[in-house]
């Protein structure tokens, strides 16, 4: 890494950019009226992803940056899925037909906390309110430590065929530092046991940047990791914002790397993971050369969205659970972040909308820029321009933030393509930024740079 570069875009706070504008910008102007004219104004012909949070957790990771509470209850959780169910339908009436679905994802928290008939019963609402394709992608996050045999088996039945597994690290010393013990013996239990219900499509999520974490720690996390062969791998550095996350207080900040330790750690992973023979896709993604993403990546057609690169070609998500966000080609949408709040309006007979982001046309340019960005280390910006009616020279002077990076040799300007150099793929996300006409860098509402 050119320590020099760190030094200069390292420490700033910059969106990882699953989204543009990114959900800082989401305001209550947009509510429940309006997602229900946009979801009555979706074309005939148009096909959805699904998006279901599940915001309930056994115990607090204190790394954890997602919506979710620790429930000891059953019953909470139950209801909860009762709303799910009724905000389905709801849905899926508002829109007036039954829109075919290629892609579901159940994120959280731990979406398999719930009961197994109750998921059972969730994916059957699903199938009766959407045209789910016989070949949709249905993908559920697991925590190994707490997943059961009848899990497995209503996954089986219910047509799951991707689980995306938390690792994070395998180190004891940095597990008990973020309040997560998970031994190898747990996860490679529950790879075998996914793997003999028929889900083969298998993630695992790494971290780096964590307490205590070494380089060393970090390779015999990955070691482990490829003797149990998932088909991919996500690999995140930890977002430290104990402002806005205050479980994440009880990390001490005095055991965490800094930025060149935190890429030292990212490159080390990366090297490993491709010396095995996986693909780098993107920023933080790896894939056996294969499987979908990575003939995605290599076809130029891989697409970015809330849950980070993804084969996803929809041009609507809808989301679904409290806090959720949908995307529709008119803008972005979000549920209700307090479970309480979100249960009321579905139990009201109102959708939960509480905030979002009606795109102009300038927002679809820069978002189209951005995502080719992430997605490929570099734009051709005359052909993205000429799709939505604009010359990319007018682009390029109002990206002011650009000329440093290109002065600086972290972006090669060929005419009208721009390209992420290869020794500075780690910064990307500051290449990206040069896009954002909404960012506010006095604003600490991201993780850093590096």
């Amino acid at each position: 890494m050119r320590t020099d570069l760190a030094a200069s875009y390292g420490e700033e706070r910059l969106p990882r950019y699953t989204s543009y504008p990114t959900a800082p910008h989401f305001s209550a102007a947009i509510g429940a009226d309006t997602y229900a004219r946009w979801l009555a104004e979706l074309p005939s012909n148009a096909s959805a992803s699904l998006y279901l949070h599940v915001p309930f957790c056994r115990e607090m990771c204190w790394y954890c940056g997602c919506h979710t509470q620790i429930v000891r209850r059953d019953g909470l959780i139950a209801a909860y899925q009762r709303t799910l169910r009724s905000e389905i339908a709801q849905v899926a009436d508002t829109i007036g037909r039954r829109i075919k679905v290629e892609h579901i994802h159940f994120g959280g928290g731990t979406p398999t906390i719930m009961a197994p008939d109750a998921f059972a019963e969730l994916m059957a609402e699903m199938r009766h309110a959407f045209f789910v394709l016989p070949s949709a992608e249905i993908a559920v996050e697991i925590d190994p430590r707490t997943l059961t045999a009848e899990m497995v088996e209503a996954m089986r039945l219910s047509g799951v065929n991707r689980a995306s597994l938390g690792v994070q690290s395998f180190d004891p010393v940095v597990q008990r530092a973020i309040n997560r013990v998970q031994s190898y013996e747990q996860t490679a239990s529950v790879v075998d046991m996914l793997r003999q219900a028929g889900i083969q499509g298998l993630n695992f999520d790494l971290i780096y940047g964590l307490p205590h974490q070494t380089i060393a720690s970090c390779l015999d996390t990955v070691r482990r990791s490829l003797a149990l062969a998932p088909a991919r791998f996500s690999v995140f550095g930890y977002a430290h914002v104990p402002d806005f996350k205050k479980h994440q207080r009880m990390i001490n900040e005095s055991h965490l790397p800094d930025g060149p330790a935190r890429h030292d750690q990212a490159c080390a992973i990366a090297n490993a993971l491709k010396e095995a023979g996986y693909v780098q896709i993107g920023l933080d993604h790896f894939a056996r050369p294969d499987d979908a993403m990575a003939v995605a990546f290599e076809q130029g057609t891989l697409r970015r969205n809330f849950q980070g690169y993804t084969t996803d070609q929809s041009e609507v998500l809808l989301g679904f659970g409290a806090s959720a966000i949908g995307h529709l080609p008119q803008g972005y949408v979000q549920n209700e972040v307090q479970i309480g709040a979100y249960q009321h309006s579905i139990a009201d007979g109102r959708l939960a909308t509480a905030k979002g982001y009606r795109l102009t046309e300038d927002d679809r340019l820069r978002a189209d820029i951005i995502e080719r960005i992430m997605c490929e280390f570099g734009a051709d910006l005359a052909d993205i321009c000429a799709r939505h009616g604009t010359e990319p020279e007018a682009m390029l002077q109002s990206a002011p933030r650009l000329k440093s990076l290109i002065s600086d040799g972290v972006v090669r300007l060929d005419g009208s393509h721009i390209a992420v150099a290869n020794d500075s793929r780690f910064l990307v996300r500051s290449v990206a930024a040069a896009f954002d006409a909404h960012l506010d860098p006095g604003k600490q509402l991201h993780s850093r740079a590096v």
